[in-house]
């Protein structure tokens, strides 16, 4: 054994020699970057810094922020961003020195610093102004950066590595100066760590969250493979006792009745969503046979089962915050039905109280306002992908801001039409026929304008309706229109932000979450004072006690659907390479669906035909345009052909490098310079092949100065000619040595025949 590993290093070590003796003109221009594969040694926690206190946030923050600054001093869109002159001489380089730092806080601060960015835009009258190009090449460079962290952490803690950049939680001021403390404890005035994750949502960063890296990590969040206890803003029952690490689960190791698989997003969404089909359908009850003069038994349920869902939805603004909260796409419904409910409990019990029908009958007719938004919020939970969706949210916003500032506007034509009219019709009136002409319904308005006055009247009507019936119908038109392609043109990354944001909000720290409603109702009385009655020790052990008892059925429908159906494997080996029981060592396929398994889908032999490997014969054939083939791609790397893809056509993308490439090291040596058909080796200008178009956008680059233009073709004149110079010397040296080996020694020993250079050039 000893032997082997000397022998490996000693063939290591001829290998490093071997790449640092390579000559100049061999390596390429743009070096490979260096891998850093994170250390997963301690455990990370996102609702507190304790595992990364060393890591210079603070200052990392500043840093990006004056690189940031320096680079970038005008407007650039997304695309010009990313085209592949900026990308090589900005981005690249920004993502190559902060990435080295092998810092996994790098991200966070990114994204800090765009919402910084955002944050001086939004106090601008210039919506295209620069601060909006440094936000968007921060999320560029977060994005880049996810990605490396991503390729270079393979294996079963390649979801781990990327679970503590996302999900670790930092502080802005983390390490930062002494000095600057005590004006930070006087701004700052609650402290709580935020994930990268969290504030990529907050910044708005769709373009981050959509990407692979980040996820995949919001998958394995909502499946629960990941994890942790988040960090929150304040919890109504806290209970933190056993803080949980950012980690993997596996269903196999963990108990039986494991209380905390109610609070994963993927089974808090799917008991939300039976919440609410409960509330729906006890509201539908209640109010198919209200009664005012007395108290049902639907009514108490209903009463009791919408304050325990009221106190759940307020429990998750408390979690993560009105920021994060409002970012769900049917918060505005739940917030809208919490006012009418908190409404009709006041004067339901004020009723009660008083023994009057009035108001009793008042608070079952504004619980009547509540069915147009429960409704419509089923749909919303179902059909939370559906595009109509995603934009109605949107569009509702820019309505009501419109119709907003229109009755503002129109306000000035109602009191011009009261005073005009001295009394004669009250303001009710002339409201309705307002709003009757501003949706074409009724010219009621019109026609009694004389009435107010017989020029003004008439004139204050006539204009009212062309701005309203037409100005500003046509204005919303507009702006709904372009919302709705807006979102319709990113409607994946918008799919997959909201995703994120349900994500987020579906991991709770808050002990109440454990407790479904009405439960809850009851946890807050029992837990809020028991809290200051006992050590925290005994209160988690009451708690735990407690949420398994009255959850049991659930917990134990849990436990068996993830053992069973939704984990049907071990989680350290990767779902794709499962292997089957028979030991032939071939990936074991998932079930397949009804009508594959039956043979009545027409995709079946897409996949069919990559199950049964090919045989010899068809391999054979196939190996025959494997000579072809490596010429077609040794061509990319000859100067000829560089020039040529350079000059006169686009290089073809896409086209990868042969396995082994003349010049590199292959076995321990290096291979030879192999000529083309033209006799010219591979110089340095080639270096760039395995990059194809590279060549031709720097040469973009560089060519942008006349000066370094002109230098460029001296050189490729004095190349043309030194190269004239060669072949003319070996031309000489030729007829040089034949005419040697042709005349007598003693002729050439007289120097009666001499010749000079001149003469045998001429």
């Amino acid at each position: 054994m000893e032997q082997q590993q000397q022998q490996r290093l000693a063939t290591g070590a001829r290998a490093t020699s071997l790449r640092i003796e390579e000559p100049p003109e061999r390596r390429p221009l743009l070096q490979h970057r260096a891998t850093f594969p994170h250390e997963l040694d301690r455990n990370v926690f996102c609702c507190h810094t304790d595992t990364h206190t060393q890591l210079p946030v603070y200052t990392n923050i500043h840093r990006i922020r004056r690189d940031i600054i320096s680079v970038i001093e005008d407007y650039l869109s997304l695309d010009q961003l990313r085209d592949v002159r900026i990308n090589v001489s900005v981005v690249r380089p920004l993502v190559d020195k902060l990435y080295e730092q092998d810092d996994i806080s790098i991200v966070y601060c990114l994204l800090i610093n765009r919402a910084h960015f955002l944050d001086e835009q939004s106090h601008l009258s210039n919506r295209q102004n620069v601060n909006f190009t440094r936000a968007m090449l921060c999320e560029l460079i977060a994005t880049r950066i996810l990605r490396r962290f991503n390729e270079d952490n393979e294996g079963p803690d390649n979801l781990l590595v990327l679970a503590h950049v996302l999900i670790a939680g930092f502080e802005p001021f983390q390490n930062c100066p002494d000095e600057i403390r005590p004006d930070v404890h006087q701004s700052v005035t609650w402290h709580r760590t935020i994930p990268a994750l969290e504030v990529a949502i907050l910044s708005e960063s769709r373009l981050f969250l959509s990407s692979t890296s980040c996820q995949k990590i919001v998958d394995a969040i909502y499946e629960g493979r990941v994890i942790y206890t988040p960090s929150s803003w304040l919890d109504l029952i806290p209970d933190r006792y056993k803080q949980r690490p950012i980690s993997l689960y596996n269903p196999r190791e963990a108990p039986l009745l494991n209380q905390y698989r109610l609070i994963v997003p993927r089974t808090r969404n799917m008991l939300e969503i039976i919440q609410f089909v409960i509330l729906l359908g006890l509201y539908v009850a209640f109010m198919t046979e209200r009664d005012a003069s007395q108290f049902s038994t639907l009514e108490v349920c209903f009463t009791v089962y919408a304050g325990g869902w009221v106190l759940d939805q307020f429990a998750t603004i408390l979690e993560h915050g009105w920021r994060v909260y409002t970012q769900n796409l049917w918060s505005f419904l739940d917030v809208t039905f919490a006012a009418i409910y908190w409404i009709y409990l006041a004067l339901r019990v004020y009723g009660w109280k008083t023994g009057g029908i009035g108001p009793a009958q008042q608070a079952l007719d504004v619980m009547a306002m509540a069915a147009p938004v429960l409704i419509p919020r089923l749909a919303f939970n179902l059909l939370s992908d559906n595009m109509v969706f995603l934009a109605l949210r949107a569009m509702m916003s820019d309505f009501t801001a419109l119709t907003a500032l229109a009755a503002w506007c129109f306000f000035g034509f109602l009191l011009s039409l009261v005073w005009l009219g001295n009394g004669i019709f009250p303001a009710v009136t002339i409201s309705k026929w307002m709003i009757y002409i501003w949706f074409g319904l009724d010219g009621s308005g019109i026609q009694h304008s004389t009435d107010f006055h017989e020029i003004l009247g008439p004139s204050l009507m006539v204009a009212f309706a062309f701005l309203g019936n037409t100005l500003f119908l046509t204005i919303l038109v507009s702006m709904l229109s372009t919302t709705f392609s807006n979102i319709a043109s990113n409607a994946s990354a918008e799919i997959q932000f909201r995703r994120a944001v349900l994500t987020l909000e579906g991991v709770k720290a808050d002990a109440i979450f454990a407790y479904q409603p009405p439960f809850n109702i009851l946890a807050i009385l029992i837990f809020l004072p028991l809290k200051f009655c006992v050590s925290p020790r005994w209160f988690h052990k009451i708690h735990v006690f407690s949420v398994r008892l009255i959850n049991l059925p659930l917990l134990l429908i849990i436990a068996i659907a993830e053992r069973r159906m939704l984990w049907p494997q071990s989680l350290e080996t990767p779902r794709s390479s499962i292997v089957s029981h028979d030991g032939s060592g071939k990936p074991r396929k998932p079930r397949p669906w009804f009508w594959e398994k039956w043979g009545f889908s027409s995709s079946n032999d897409f996949s069919t035909v990559f199950d049964t490997p090919p045989p010899d014969s068809v391999l054979s054939e196939i190996a025959t345009d494997d000579d072809l083939t490596r010429n077609l791609i040794r061509r990319q790397f000859t100067r000829h052909g560089t020039l040529d893809a350079a000059g006169n056509q686009p290089p073809a993308f896409g086209l990868a490098p042969a396995a082994a490439t003349p010049g590199t090291a292959t076995g321990g040596g290096l291979t030879p310079k192999t000529p083309n058909h033209q006799g010219k080796t591979l110089n340095r200008r080639d270096s760039i092949a395995p990059f194809p178009g590279l060549r031709a956008e720097l040469q973009g680059v560089l060519s942008e100065s006349d000066e370094v233009s002109a230098i460029t073709t001296r050189l490729e004149a004095l190349e043309e000619s030194t190269q004239r110079i060669e072949s003319m010397l070996e031309r000489l040296m030729a007829r040089v040595d034949e005419e040697t080996e042709s005349v007598p020694e003693d002729i050439v020993g007289s120097g009666s025949s001499r010749t000079t250079l001149r003469d045998d050039i001429g």
